[in-house]
């Protein structure tokens, strides 16, 4: 328990963005899926329009510090890998 007012509030404005990363990691893992599973399924066109959401996705979330740009970046990338193996 913090002895500062300071610290207190520190201890409760991380709490808060504990909580708000890990929503939006959450959804980044449950677009991820979507993703897998379009490409599972062979649709080309929902696959496009999944790694589309997904893309915009992770750039919100690089874009608020969640996760670091080159995570994004990768993850982007590894999609697009998978979506041109399809062909």
């Amino acid at each position: 328990m913090p002895n500062i007012k300071s610290a207190a509030k520190r201890v409760k404005t991380a709490a808060k963005a504990n909580l708000r990363n890990r929503s939006v990691k959450s959804e980044l893992l449950t677009y991820r899926k979507k993703v897998e599973a379009a490409i599972a399924g062979g649709d080309k066109t929902a696959a496009f329009a999944a790694v589309s959401a997904y893309a915009s996705k992770l750039d919100k979330a690089a874009k608020k510090g969640v996760i670091k740009r080159n995570t994004a970046d990768r993850k982007k990338s590894r999609t697009a890998q998978a979506i041109a193996k399809m062909a």
